[in-house]
């Protein structure tokens, strides 16, 4: 199997190197391009048998499976532009939430999903969120629910939580990096550890935390109810996180769905026959 990459941005170099690394694809059989072909030919030194093309129609032409790894309005132009070559055999996966299977089947002739990552994916860890056409056929399902294996935990999700289940798994590591970093940046300014110690004391936490999560030690609430011995320090410490905090979160979604919802009216122009 011909596999393709459209598109070496941050998630598409991610996806590629985890799907290389974790042998989900071999290097002989992939192929790639990018609009910045500096940055195709970075992936070209460190995997030496991959092949890096200059055009989408190469890429499309030479592949069976293609993942388009591009902005949400870009896809339809390229879609356009490979149209010739994707062939009724063939698969086309995005990787981008405001575009749904349907309008995607809509324009092509082949099996269509929707694949989201996330940047745990690259340590072979955390999910990936899959969603399959109705034409979609049962080997090209089988063909990458085993290839997601291999990099993630693949969870197949109805349209419907597209976007509330992309904030938990791909930018949820954005937002708990840049509390984390929250975190240590208060540690180091009221009391006398350093800002290197405190980074390392708080990344080992969240290895071990989320070693206690998979493993199954506890869950998120027992967790808390383990170290929050009453009358202790911890429970002070989440006293203010329950105060200060109020409804972040709720915002936090929904700023998430507001840019959702405005990333898909700006998709629908280019899907004028599609009502989704």
């Amino acid at each position: 199997m011909k596999i393709g990459v459209i598109g070496i941005g941050n998630m598409g170099r991610i996806l590629t190197e985890a799907m290389l690394e974790q042998a989900a694809v071999a290097p002989s059989s992939l192929t790639i391009t990018n609009r910045t072909m500096k940055k195709a030919l970075v992936l070209k030194n460190k995997y030496h048998d991959i092949s890096v093309v200059s055009t989408n129609k190469d890429v499309a032409n030479n592949s069976d499976l293609i993942f388009l790894c591009l902005k949400p309005h870009d896809i339809f132009k390229v879609i356009q532009d490979i149209l010739p070559y994707i062939s009724k055999d063939k698969c086309l996966v995005s990787i981008t939430s405001p575009i749904s299977v349907d309008q995607l089947e809509a324009i092509v002739p082949c099996s269509v999903a929707r694949v989201i990552p996330s940047i745990t994916n690259r340590a072979k860890a955390g999910v990936s969120l899959v969603t399959f056409g109705s034409q979609c056929t049962g080997k090209w399902r089988s063909t990458l629910k085993r290839m997601f294996r291999k990099i993630s935990v693949p969870i197949e999700i109805d349209e419907k939580v597209t976007r509330v289940a992309s904030d938990i798994v791909s930018c949820g590591p954005a937002f708990f990096s840049y509390l984390t970093q929250r975190f240590i940046t208060a540690a180091v300014k009221e009391t006398e550890i350093n800002e290197a110690t405190a980074n390392i004391l708080a990344s080992e936490m969240l290895i071990g935390l989320g070693e206690l999560l998979k493993n199954g030690y506890y869950t998120l609430p027992t967790l808390q109810e383990k170290v929050c011995v009453k009358g202790g320090i911890t429970g002070e410490g989440i006293k203010v996180l329950e105060e200060e905090l109020g409804d972040v979160f709720e915002h936090v979604f929904h700023a998430t769905h507001s840019k959702f919802r405005e990333d898909i009216e700006i998709v629908k122009k280019q899907y004028p026959s599609i009502n989704s």
